[in-house]
């Protein structure tokens, strides 16, 4: 799967790695149900930085179509809020 994290690039993550992703992902939207911005910020940034954990970097120059795309570690929880979909940022 090809995930984007606005403003950083592509990353490429394996099948195996979506179920932690997806478990993060859970936590994150808890957050945000909640509106609990410390708690969001907390998640959002463990979420992004598993991904660059477990993401293999592509090329700048790489064209592959993103099948996700992440909010920059930045982002407000309301930026995050209008992004999430049905199942969160990540399906699964």
């Amino acid at each position: 799967m090809i995930v984007r994290i606005m403003g950083e690039g592509q990353v490429e993550i394996s099948a195996d790695d979506i179920a932690v992703l997806n478990e993060l992902d859970d936590e994150l939207e808890s957050a945000i149900v909640a509106d609990d911005e410390a708690s969001f910020r907390v998640k959002l940034h463990a979420l992004l930085d598993k991904v660059r954990h477990v993401g293999k970097t592509l090329p700048d120059d790489s064209l592959e179509p993103s099948e996700l795309i992440l909010p920059p570690a930045d982002a407000s929880i309301e930026e995050v809020r209008e992004m999430l979909g049905d199942q969160g940022l990540i399906p699964g």
